[in-house]
């Protein structure tokens, strides 16, 4: 990958200036990447999905460890770039696209399985991508994610916290979530405010906490989390009649609560991924009788 001396040189000269409005860091440190790599465990068969290529730090040493990398960039001066100076390798194929409205579900079969992802974000994506992932967990494998610490944190938050809410409960019902590293603002061109966190999350294998969930509705699960956690300082029973049970009436709502072993007066951020799982089927069960 280029230097950091180069990476600031190569912006200048091809007035690549980091596109505020995409929200573009570039990652300066020629180390950072090829342990991000290194910690994400890929195989020497798979075939990777790169998020934002940019000028490449990523893509690099990702395409020395895998099969082919499928590498999708939205900047048009990037991608004229990359094809004028050659600078990726032969097993790196370059999309002009927007990620958010790429078709995953194409994407993992022309990967020949499950998709994997690596992705450098930038933060104002985050949400939406991780939701897109959500949207597609049937075809996902893994995705290893460069996030705002504040959100890779929302992740791996555990029950009672400030940081546990709707991606903490969603995610955990269907992957799991280990944090690989910290990088620092002064690993990135222009610096961020503040730290990045590199997250992988694994769909595929089910991890086995996962597989003891009993079978549920997950479009259920996302409305009834979305609605707890939409007015989270209200009490259970008031933040669902609000939302997502507004048709049920309230003392049904409080009925479901109760036959579901949770007290109506507690908060969203007290219920674990089987709490909210065990209420999502009997909601289900309700809304079907």
């Amino acid at each position: 990958m280029p230097d950091s001396y180069t990476i600031k040189e190569i912006l200048k000269e091809r007035n690549l200036a980091p596109n505020k409005k995409l929200g573009q860091n570039f990652l300066i440190h020629k180390q950072t990447p090829a342990l991000i790599v290194d910690r994400a465990e890929v195989d020497s068969e798979e075939t990777v999905v790169e998020l934002g290529v940019g000028l490449g730090s990523l893509t690099i040493p990702l395409a020395a460890r895998v099969k082919k990398v499928i590498g999708i960039e939205l900047d048009a001066g990037i991608i004229k770039w990359q094809r004028e100076s050659g600078n990726l390798p032969g097993n790196v194929e370059l999309i002009h696209q927007d990620l958010l409205k790429a078709d995953f579900v194409d994407l993992a079969a022309r990967c020949g399985g499950r998709l994997k992802i690596m992705a450098n974000l930038p933060y104002s994506i985050s949400n939406p991508l991780l939701f897109k992932l959500l949207d597609n967990q049937p075809v996902m494998g893994w995705a290893t994610l460069m996030l705002q610490k504040e959100v890779a944190q929302r992740l791996t938050a555990p029950v009672g916290t400030k940081e546990y809410g709707i991606l903490s409960v969603l995610l955990g019902a269907c992957a799991s979530v280990k944090t690989l590293l910290t990088v620092g603002p002064e690993q990135f061109h222009p610096r961020p405010k503040v730290d990045s966190q590199v997250v992988k999350i694994v769909f595929d294998p089910v991890p086995s906490r996962v597989q003891a969930l009993p079978a549920h509705d997950s479009a259920l699960l996302r409305q009834l989390v979305k609605g707890a956690f939409q007015q989270r300082r209200k009490t259970l029973l008031n933040s669902l009649f609000a939302t997502a049970l507004a048709g049920c009436g309230k003392a049904t709502v409080a009925e479901i609560l109760h036959r579901a072993d949770i007290d109506p007066r507690t908060r969203a951020e007290r219920l674990g991924v089987e709490d909210f799982v065990r209420l999502t089927n009997l909601v289900s069960a309700h809304l079907s009788g």
